[in-house]
Parts: structure tokens; C-alpha cells; sequence
């Protein structure tokens, strides 16, 4: 009887252990990753509405197992190497980083934490990959192919104003993928029978100097680069081209929507979906050095009907009806 009693205690504390055991680790909070993100401007709503709703979708949520941790460099491409080391000191599991300098500035501040980059026009020329299939390191991430979009846009403007000939194209000189956009330019400039005048801004305060630089040359139209700094500045830059009367096109929608002529290039929220997708990737083990960078596989083509009026110019029709936006 003894031995029996001994026996049922000893299965009942037994019980209560595991019990108290699976409540215990019921109460220990889930995994919270940081993700640090690397900005050139202030949190763009577009951009990280789109990341964090794709986190979303695949179980993260923020406040509850992530937290991100953003980081702007206010325009001013000098802070990214301090704000680099600032994510490193936090530990974050991952870093994002949209745009060409903060990747070189992450790249140069980690040699082992992931980092996922967007719209870097060409990593390898750059030295951010080794290659597009094996990018190598603690990196990869995703093109925009610029220096062939950068042609494509010259392509547009041509059909636009059929009697075109000389075209000023605005570049930052500080940012390397703008330098593979210039040379892609002047390729397909002689391709299309143009004449290009180039206009390097490195700074805001510039921009209006540029314009009645373009204007002074005589060129008939603008093309602008896909940049970060020229992305921080696009109002001012739309509101000198409408003010010059000058036929602009832009890399991206934005800059359409803030009063720009006309836009062409891939879709900025695509782009954060799939970087999202990397991330989930990566902190479920995959490492940077075995996941290919991808390129865009959607672009639109944006006209502003009201800036083409106010600026005396006729979009003609072959090319209206390819826009897949058009605002009147």
C-alpha cells in the first residue's frame, strides 16, 4: 500500500513538473529580430508601408517578433558611414539598404551581419557583389538595372518630341551607379542620333544652377538619373523643370506625382516585397552569399497631362497609349 501511495505521488509531482515546465516556456517571450534600415530620406510611407505589409504576410509583425530599426541619412550621403556603425552597434539581425551609398557605407561597417540592398543600379561594377548569381559575402539583394532603363527613357523622349536632338541628362557624380547610367546614356544617345549635355549635381543647392545651365545649352529635353539625392530633392527638381518649360522624364512615379512630365522605371513596391522575402529568407537560416540578385520584372510608364499643358507640349498619342497611369 505504501509503495503504491509513493508511487502516485511520484507520478503527480511528475506531472506538475511538466506542467509547470510547458507553462514556463509558454511565458518565454518569442524571438524579437531587429532589421535596420538604411535610408538616404526620412521613412518613405510607400516604400516601407509595402516591406512591412509583405513581413506581414509571412508571420512578423512589428512590436511583436520584429522590430525595425530606421535610419535616415536627412539627405546628407556624409552620415551613412556613422549611421552604419550605429545599426552595427544595435546588433540587428539584417540590414536594408535602398540606393547604391548606403550599401557601399553598410558594406564597409559589417563583414558579417546580412544586408539586403534595393535600387543599386549595377552591384558589380560597384563592388558591392562578386557576381549576380553568387553575389559572395554577407550580401545580396536586388538591381534596377538603371543603365538600361537610363536608355529606354532617352527612347521615350525621342518619340515624345519627334524633333529632338540635344537632351541634358542631370547625374550625381558622387554616386557610382549614376556614372554606369551616363556611360549607358551616351551609348544609346548615338543609337537614337542625340546629343547629350551632361549636368552633375552632387548637392541640392546646385540644382537650380543646373537648370539655367540646360536651358543656356539649348537642350529641347531632361533625363534624370535614378539617385537618392535627386529622389530627396524630386519636388524641387519637378517644380524647375515645369518653371524652365522643359520637357523632363524621371526614374521614378514620385516625381510624376509631384508635378514631373512624364516617368518610366520599375515599380519601387515590387521591390520592397521581395527584399521582405529575402529577409524572411535570411532569418530562417539562408545566407546572403547563396541568394542570386534579382532585377525588377514590373515598370510603368507615368504622364502628367496637366504638366505637359503647362509647358506647351503635345504627348502624342502612340505614346499616351502605352502609359499605364496617366494624370489629368
Amino acid at each position: 500500500m505504501k509503495a503504491r501511495k509513493l508511487k502516485l505521488i511520484g507520478v503527480v509531482l511528475g506531472a506538475v513538473v511538466l506542467a509547470l515546465s510547458v507553462a514556463a516556456e509558454a511565458q518565454q517571450p518569442a524571438k524579437v529580430y531587429k532589421i535596420g534600415w538604411l535610408g538616404f530620406r526620412p521613412r518613405a510611407s510607400l516604400a516601407t508601408a509595402a516591406f512591412e505589409r509583405e513581413l506581414r504576410a509571412r508571420g512578423y509583425v512589428v512590436g511583436r517578433n520584429i522590430a525595425i530599426e530606421y535610419r535616415s541619412a536627412e539627405g546628407k550621403p556624409d552620415r551613412f558611414a556613422l549611421l552604419s556603425d550605429e545599426l552595427v552597434r544595435l546588433n540587428v539581425d539584417v540590414v536594408v539598404t535602398p540606393g547604391t551609398p548606403a550599401t557601399l557605407a553598410a558594406k564597409n561597417a559589417t563583414k558579417t551581419i546580412p544586408i539586403v540592398f534595393t535600387a543599386v543600379a549595377d552591384p558589380v561594377p560597384a563592388g558591392i557583389v562578386d557576381s549576380l548569381a553568387r553575389p559572395g559575402g554577407n550580401i545580396t539583394g536586388f538591381t534596377e538595372i538603371s543603365e538600361v532603363l537610363a536608355g529606354k527613357r532617352l527612347l521615350l523622349l525621342k518619340e515624345t518630341i519627334l524633333k529632338l536632338s540635344r537632351v541634358a541628362v542631370l547625374w550625381n557624380p558622387r554616386n557610382p551607379g549614376n556614372a554606369q547610367q551616363w556611360k549607358q546614356s551616351q551609348l544609346s544617345a548615338k543609337e537614337l542620333g542625340l546629343e547629350l549635355y551632361s549636368i552633375e549635381v552632387s548637392s541640392a543647392d546646385n540644382y537650380e544652377g543646373a537648370f539655367k545651365e540646360a536651358i543656356k545649352t539649348r537642350s529641347g529635353a531632361l533625363a534624370v538619373a535614378q539617385d537618392s539625392l535627386a529622389q530627396f530633392n524630386l519636388k524641387l527638381i519637378a517644380d524647375l523643370a515645369t518653371k524652365n518649360r522643359l520637357a523632363a522624364i524621371y526614374p521614378r512615379a514620385e516625381f510624376v506625382l509631384s508635378g514631373g512630365l512624364m516617368s518610366y522605371g520599375s515599380d519601387p513596391a515590387e521591390t520592397y516585397r521581395r527584399a521582405a522575402v529575402y529577409i524572411d529568407k535570411i532569418l530562417r537560416g539562408a545566407k546572403p552569399a547563396d541568394l542570386p540578385v534579382e532585377q525588377p520584372t514590373k515598370f510603368e510608364l507615368v504622364i502628367n497631362l496637366k504638366t505637359a499643358k503647362q509647358i506647351g507640349l503635345t504627348i502624342p498619342p502612340n505614346v499616351l497609349a502605352r502609359a499605364d497611369r496617366v494624370i489629368k
